[in-house]
């Protein structure tokens, strides 16, 4: 259909049941479709909310518009999860049905206040002129799940910050309560983190923009997340237009995060030792990622596998991408490094031991018809060079191609050129990371229909794609010019 408008932003109760019902069915239907990670029912999703841990099981929201792969009225989808890997889906959770929020519930986060889960997001509001208005809007979920909003915006709109105003994030800090959000500044037009205080959740205060960095953050900062890593506070962002000149990228739009030496937030202060911003993931495909303090203490992310302004192939399908699974953040050595939560290996089926095999017409063959939704752990030895091939065809001439050193000049790269049908190509179709020189390299690569996570090294790297293979295309193999020495375990993985 043709989206105007009008229709991107008609009301759901104007929509009929069984266009919804025809929709859940072809994006079920999908051959590119994803078996253990969160994805739409129907039509689009994007940013993960609400990220958190409540009434004994973890919560995540996400934001959602059913009707077709297309940024219409906004709302958000609610699931459950007693290990962070299982999730249950329990439908609409905040639809766009009030004044303040009338075009759209836009991204938020949620933490525990007094036994209930405060939920606060960016209502959108649009005047008949179609002028924006972003307020800043709290809800309250009970135990039972059910979700009662405030009368009244929490944070209305102010004059020093354009309508690029939202994606608040709650903190408790020192007895008081704090709200980080994107923000674009009214009179330079850049990018900023704008910071309010309160005693109460009544009566803000605004603190200014937080200082984190001397640069400048483009023309917008969006989803900007505080989470503390092993005490160490780490700022998650998203900068738009930031100039390649201030931090390497080369998606649309970044994902990137700072690792801090303190934070005073009643100062708007976050120092740092970190002398640049750095990917979050140094893939294709991730945005969005939103983090949070489990009361165990740990930091656990997960992120919209998706990128504003991009198209992708399931378009044609009235469906648009999923969220990444679900990642424990450490750091070491003063590096943060992202891992599966265990819970992932409860997804394994029987696992099959993978080792350095002959060479056949110049292929090592670790599957020859490997299932569309497997993970895949490998140990390469140093001093080594080769490709290594996921959802490839028979001689290799399309695929996922990952090409490696382990030698003196170690690096890893990671090509979808060639893995099936072409999208954003427009922000290249490789990604490089360099590796410490003549040291084993380990991976842990996950594989979901059209999704594949990378974990490098133990976490220290993660790169994240999307690809649209033909059918038939399932081979996995190594090419180099020597036999090349590795050892590793294939799973199957189970549909959560």
């Amino acid at each position: 259909m043709e989206w105007t408008r009008e229709s991107r932003y008609k009301k759901y109760s104007e929509w009929d049941a069984e266009t919804l019902l025809k929709l859940q069915a072809q994006a079920t239907a999908s051959k590119y479709q994803m078996s253990y990670h969160i994805r739409p029912q129907s039509g689009l999703l994007n940013d993960p909310n609400g990220f958190s841990y409540f009434n004994d099981e973890y919560h995540v929201f996400y934001q959602s518009y059913p009707f077709g792969a297309v940024h219409g009225l906004k709302s958000w989808v609610h699931l459950t999860s007693p290990d962070l890997v299982h999730w249950k889906n329990l439908g609409l959770a905040i639809n766009a049905d009030t004044k303040y929020d009338s075009h759209g519930a836009y991204s938020g986060s949620a933490r525990v206040i007094d036994d209930k889960l405060f939920l606060m997001y960016t209502g959108n509001h649009r005047s008949k002129e179609w002028v924006r208005y972003p307020y800043q809007i709290g809800a309250i979920m009970d135990k039972d799940n059910n979700i009662t909003k405030l009368d009244k915006p929490m944070i209305e709109p102010v004059d020093h910050i354009t309508e690029h105003f939202r994606d608040p994030q709650l903190l408790k800090h020192r007895d008081e309560y704090f709200v980080i959000l994107g923000a674009q500044d009214a009179e330079t037009k850049t990018g900023k983190i704008s910071l309010f205080r309160s005693k109460d959740l009544k009566n803000w205060q605004d603190l200014g923009y937080l200082d984190f960095t001397e640069e400048e953050m483009g023309y917008m900062v969006e989803c900007p997340n505080l989470v503390f890593v092993d005490d160490q506070p780490v700022l998650i962002f998203c900068p738009q237009g930031l100039d390649k000149k201030v931090a390497d990228y080369e998606n649309i739009y970044p994902n990137m995060y700072i690792v801090g030496s303190d934070i005073r937030l009643d100062k708007a202060k976050f120092n740092t030792n970190q002398k640049a911003l750095l990917n979050l993931d140094d893939g294709f495909d991730v945005y969005a990622t939103q983090a949070f303090n489990a009361p165990n203490g740990k930091a656990y992310a997960i992120s919209w596998i998706g990128l504003p302004d991009i198209s992708y192939p399931t378009d044609s399908e009235n469906w648009a991408n999923c969220l990444s699974q679900v990642k424990e953040l450490s750091i070491v050595d003063g590096e943060l490094y992202q891992r599966p939560v265990p819970a992932m290996a409860s997804l394994r089926e029987e696992g099959t031991l993978v080792r350095s095999e002959e060479v056949f017409d110049g292929q090592q063959i670790v599957h020859s018809a490997a299932s569309k939704h497997y993970e895949l752990k490998l140990d390469l030895a140093a001093g080594q060079n080769g490709k290594l091939f996921l959802a490839a065809n028979k001689d290799l001439s399309q695929g996922i191609e990952i090409n490696f050193s382990t030698a003196d000049d170690a690096f890893l790269t990671v090509d979808r050129s060639k893995a099936g049908i072409p999208f954003a190509e427009d922000y290249g179709t490789t990604r490089t990371i360099a590796l410490p020189a003549n040291k084993q390299l380990s991976l842990d690569i996950f594989v979901d229909g059209s999704v594949c996570e990378i974990f490098v090294n133990n976490g220290r790297h993660t790169l994240t794609l999307r690809f649209f293979a033909p059918d038939g295309n399932n081979k996995i193999a190594f090419t180099s010019d020597k036999k090349l020495q590795y050892t590793g375990t294939y799973w199957n993985m189970k549909n959560i």
